[in-house]
């Protein structure tokens, strides 16, 4: 009998090389010849029927439990190879079903009332630091990048981050700074450090960056001028501040709840403050999350577009003052995540186990793949409550960047913090 899924892989590798070895210990060469050769293999018929009835959950759930092997090349070249067919995608009733299916969950799940904020934070960030210490920057910084110039390090990439951010936020002495979703908190260390008089707060829910943050400040010098909480956004009252940054964590609000955001946001801010929102982006609607990354890596998030996020901005009485979007440089900041975190998978796989550190490379790689092929991007947008407090002209940005630069040229060098 012929194999449906090999059917069904012929019909989508048309450019391309894959070797693929079916359960049944068939092997078949699909595609044109071009390109390097992915070889893979399926483990048994279970994991080949999962595969081909739900290949949005399937392929991810087989890849971690070592039933869809990749023999040559790695997984990012698999799914990479996927992508550039897209064009010969098939249609399937049932995954179509499915899909919808899973789109109405989860919009369902980001409008109840149920504040599962903690709990989806704690999924994530609450595993152990020593996991992300494999991967990141020497400042853990756990969000995009800035590659420029282009072909700088990682660690020079993450510095221009908070530098970029840093020029857009127009810092002066004395200000009161608020970070929604703190992370380590080496954002919310380099504006106080680079803000004569600066007070700083920065609010998470994950308890383990808490720790961590807090650590690092107390290394630092900081704890006087920089307070780190357990702190979700929606219940803060009662504080005004002329600056809030949020980096990475808008992808968690979930689409059902940003009007509540940024009315909350209009609450917090100074009536002459300035705001930065940093988001992964999308080019349109999507209105699901994919479903792996959904169960496994970070449930209840969601990627929006552009024109999701500022209809709700603008109700809330907010002003956009800029838009910047930035492409690629995520997809360059997931290649170093990977390569970094692969070349120590035996640490990883110390830590937690085989399973664990497969599950992390296929979220890493899709992530990347995402980036590089569907067209994501980092969405950079400055918010303001009056006109007038932020300037006619872009050119203010580099000139910031530039005095950030004489600022981090005397920066004491920073210490690692181990656990």
């Amino acid at each position: 009998m012929a194999s449906a899924f090999l059917s069904i892989v012929q019909q989508i590798i048309r450019k391309g090389s894959l070797k693929l070895t079916l359960a049944n210990g068939e092997t078949h060469v699909i595609g044109d010849g071009t390109g390097d050769l992915v070889v893979a293999r399926l483990a048994d018929q279970e994991a080949e029927d999962a595969i081909r009835h739900d290949p949005t959950m399937k392929l991810g759930e087989m890849y971690m439990q070592g039933r869809f092997i990749i023999e040559q090349g790695n997984i990012y070249d698999f799914l990479s190879l996927v992508k550039q067919n897209t064009t010969n995608e098939i249609f399937d009733f049932k995954m179509a079903a499915l899909l919808l299916g899973r789109i109405a969950l989860q919009q369902l799940k980001s409008r109840l009332p149920v504040n599962r904020n903690k709990h989806n934070v704690a999924h994530h960030y609450d595993l152990s630091a020593k996991l992300f210490d494999l991967f990141l920057d020497e400042d853990w910084q756990y969000s995009c990048a800035y590659f420029e110039p282009p072909g700088i390090s990682l660690d020079e990439a993450q510095l221009a981050k908070k530098r970029h951010i840093a020029a857009k936020l127009l810092l002066k002495p004395n200000q009161r700074i608020l970070e929604i979703g703190s992370g380590w908190g080496g954002m919310g260390m380099y504006l106080t450090e680079a803000t004569e008089g600066a007070e700083f707060t920065g609010i998470t829910l994950s308890e383990e960056q808490l720790k961590v943050s807090r650590a690092r400040a107390e290394k630092r010098g900081l704890a006087e001028r920089v307070r780190f909480e357990l702190q979700d956004y929606r219940t803060m009252n009662g504080r005004k501040f002329d600056r809030i940054v949020s980096v990475g964590m808008f992808e968690h609000v979930g689409i059902g709840n940003y009007g509540n955001f940024f009315r909350k946001v209009s609450d917090l801010l100074d009536d002459n403050g300035v705001m930065v929102l940093h988001s992964i982006g999308r080019p349109k609607p999507s209105f699901g999350t994919n479903a792996f990354i959904e169960k496994y890596i970070f449930p209840g998030g969601y990627i929006p577009s552009v024109g999701e996020v500022v209809p709700p901005l603008e109700k809330a009485g907010l002003l956009v003052r800029d838009i910047e979007i930035l492409p690629m440089h995520y997809a360059y900041t997931l290649r170093h995540w990977r390569e970094r975190f692969v070349a120590r998978k035996a640490e990883a796989v110390a830590l937690y186990d085989e399973q664990f550190f497969r599950m992390w490379e296929f979220y890493l790689a899709g992530s990347e793949m995402g980036f590089r092929w569907d067209e994501l991007f980092i969405l950079q947008i400055q918010i303001a409550k009056h006109q007038f407090v932020v300037p006619d002209n872009r050119n203010y940005i580099a000139e910031n960047e530039a005095r950030l630069k004489e600022f981090e040229a005397r920066r004491p060098p920073l210490e690692k913090v181990t656990f």
